[in-house]
């Protein structure tokens, strides 16, 4: 575990790592460009595990809109990445994937780790899970080829404290709890889709709880699922949270956007490796973030107000 390297590390996952593991050496694209491999090598130079978390990610209308961005910057993040990894003798790489590379429709649910190639993944995020799983596949060649202790691991969707809340490629559960935090009781909030697509949920600290161990005993090509048993609707998700705000307001759809129907995941091989780890549940898990949040706020308001005081 010593000299850890994370890319992606002012993303929503690697802000939440640094709580936790200051002592771990995190990376943005501020500090180098891994769509060039020059950049790559320079990054995980001197690593001996790296925990690649970069890439291009946000929304459903996002990902719909800009297919061809999410694969080139993607695809050649991840390509360099690992070869980079090899050519700089890096021990131990630890890729994260999505849940959103499984097939668009599968005949069961949850679905495993080997169907992930089991069919076309949905439309509005065709190229985004195209880029996943070359990444995937890139590992296994590297594992089966050189022997090296490479691959992936795969959340369900992410959600918690240091997420980004007030952007348009923000993630459904942030931009949820922003949306209705914004607006006065008994107002109209619209959300994308139809709110029947069904979803699975990971508080990010429960991730970020395992992450030391996931990279110690984790040691198949399999594309490691992680997410707790329970998935809910959009709608379902959207009422527990009204209950735990104590907000009140009129809830629309706008039909477009719907997505994926349902993408939830079997956490089988995931409890073998942990068999006593208790996931958050969704209504804790909103409870916790929406505390984070009202307090950001808080807090962003102050600042702002000491700023004009001083002007």
């Amino acid at each position: 575990m010593d000299n850890i390297v994370v890319t992606g590390g002012s993303g929503f996952l690697g802000r939440r790592l640094q709580k936790y593991y200051p002592n771990w050496r995190y990376l943005s694209s501020k500090d180098y460009d891994l769509s060039v491999y020059s950049k790559a090598q320079q990054a995980v130079d001197g690593a001996d595990t790296v925990l690649h978390l970069a890439g291009r990610v946000g929304g459903i209308k996002d990902n719909a809109e800009n297919q061809a961005d999410y694969f080139d910057e993607n695809i050649l993040m991840n390509t360099n990445i690992v070869k980079a990894c090899k050519k700089k003798k890096v021990k131990r790489l630890l890729c994260a994937l999505s849940t959103c590379a499984w097939p668009d429709t599968l005949p069961y649910y949850p679905f495993a780790e080997e169907q992930i190639l089991d069919g076309a993944p949905s439309k509005t995020n065709l190229s985004y899970s195209f880029a996943k799983r070359a990444l995937y596949i890139q590992t296994i060649s590297y594992r089966e080829q050189y022997g090296l202790d490479y691959n992936c691991f795969a959340p369900c969707n992410l959600y918690g404290p240091e997420a980004d809340f007030d952007s348009d490629k923000s993630h459904f559960i942030a931009a949820m709890i922003d949306k209705i935090n914004k607006v006065k009781p008994g107002e109209e909030v619209e959300f994308w889709g139809t709110g029947w697509p069904i979803r699975q949920h990971l508080y990010v600290d429960d991730l970020v709880a395992v992450m030391p161990e996931l990279i110690r005993v984790h040691k198949s090509q399999a594309p490691l699922i992680i997410a707790p048993s329970e998935s809910f609707s959009i709608r379902e998700i959207i009422d527990t949270f009204l209950k735990v705000s104590g907000k009140k307001v009129k809830i629309d759809f706008n039909g477009q956007y719907d997505g994926q129907y349902r993408k939830d995941g079997s956490n089988y091989r995931f409890r073998r490796l942990f068999p006593k780890f208790e996931f958050t549940s969704l209504k804790d898990g909103l409870k916790l973030t929406q505390t984070w949040y009202r307090n950001t706020q808080r807090h962003n308001l102050y600042v702002k107000g000491r700023k004009n005081e001083e002007k």
